[in-house]
């Protein structure tokens, strides 16, 4: 067939999951390209709950129109990997402790999307991993991967919420899609709900970003608000509070080794203070750490000690009040204050 000419025919659904399973993907679903009502994610933005996630509130017009970063959308693949591997005390949330996923998850997009061009040329694509403007719960959801639970995160039936996603969308239709939206799996459950140390979770699959340690650890580079700072105790990347009380988590399963663990997610909080930059070279790049970048994470774990009024870290803290970088400074002095108090 030329590359010029539209396809006569859906292209197989079964077809296109043996090729995205057989390049690591552990689910795929498919659904219409259809537009994502604008409320979806406006009213979010709109209440404050999306903090100063600035790259969150761009492109609003592309995030509910997959036809507006490919033009003749008819399909949404969406695409699920298992991340969860051991049950590990660690200060860092399970999904960062092995290598970056969204490098883990483009390789598998590259590898599918040869498979799809090697035999179907004149298809069209557009793939998304998490940074781009595509809404992937959504199309998760609409495609029967699972359902958003009352904690925002995406579950499934056969991972929980231990998944990470992504999406294809093809300018070309398929022979099956989702039969519709599935049904709700939390019920009467709140448990995430009461678990949520800051109360972050305002109301059902609605987060405030500003409460959530997780944007507070990862994506906030100024002062975490003190009100929020107890709740850091053990926590220095991520949070994984309301995931590993879900009762639909209950029974996970191990992923492959592209998610094992490496050696910085054994570090204890007061070795991830201590850290020198030349252990954070040899530690940190190739792993979602990087994000929180050297003098962040070092201000993440000076805070998580003054929560955990870990007394034994107190000369630690008070050279940590001479650092060089003001955040780690005002970090450890008010950390220092909480385990001499």
């Amino acid at each position: 067939m030329d590359a010029g000419q539209q396809l006569s025919a859906p292209l197989s659904s079964a077809w296109l999951a043996e090729q995205a399973k057989g390049s690591g993907f552990d689910l795929v679903g498919f659904a219409r390209a259809e537009p994502i009502p604008a409320r979806t994610l406006t009213a979010w933005v709109e209440a404050g709950y999306a903090a100063d996630l600035d790259w969150l509130k761009s492109r609003l017009a592309d995030r509910l129109d997959v036809g507006r970063l490919l033009p003749g959308a008819k399909t949404v693949m969406a695409l699920a990997c298992n991340y969860w591997r051991g049950d590990q005390r660690s200060p860092v949330a399970r999904y960062a402790r092995g290598r970056d996923y969204h490098a883990t998850l483009r390789d598998r997009l590259r590898a599918f999307r040869r498979r799809l061009r090697a035999a179907h040329p004149q298809v069209h694509d557009y793939g998304s991993v998490d940074t781009n403007a595509v809404m992937e719960k959504v199309w998760a959801a609409r495609a029967g991967l699972g359902t958003v639970g009352k904690n925002g995160c995406f579950i499934t039936e056969a991972y929980g919420s231990w998944v990470v996603l992504a999406a294809v969308v093809l300018d070309a239709a398929v022979d099956r899609y989702a039969p519709g939206l599935a049904s709700d799996r939390c019920g009467g459950c709140s448990i995430c709900i009461s678990a949520c140390p800051t109360s972050a979770i305002v109301s059902d699959q609605v987060v405030d970003a500003g409460r959530c340690l997780s944007y507070q650890t990862i994506e906030n580079v100024s002062p975490v608000p003190e009100p929020l700072r107890p709740a850091l105790a053990g926590l220095v990347f991520g949070c994984d509070i309301c995931q590993q009380v879900c009762p639909l988590n209950e029974a996970p399963v191990s992923a492959d080794d592209r998610f094992a663990p490496r050696p910085v997610s054994q570090l204890d909080v007061r070795a991830l203070a201590a850290m020198t930059p030349e252990q954070y070279q040899a530690l940190v790049p190739g792993t979602p750490l990087a994000r929180a970048q050297y003098d962040l994470l070092r201000r993440n774990a000076a805070y998580a000690l003054g929560a955990a009024h870990d007394t034994s870290a107190k000369g630690l803290l008070e050279a940590l009040c001479a650092d060089q970088s003001p955040h780690v400074r005002e970090a450890a002095h008010w950390a220092l204050r909480q385990v001499s108090g």
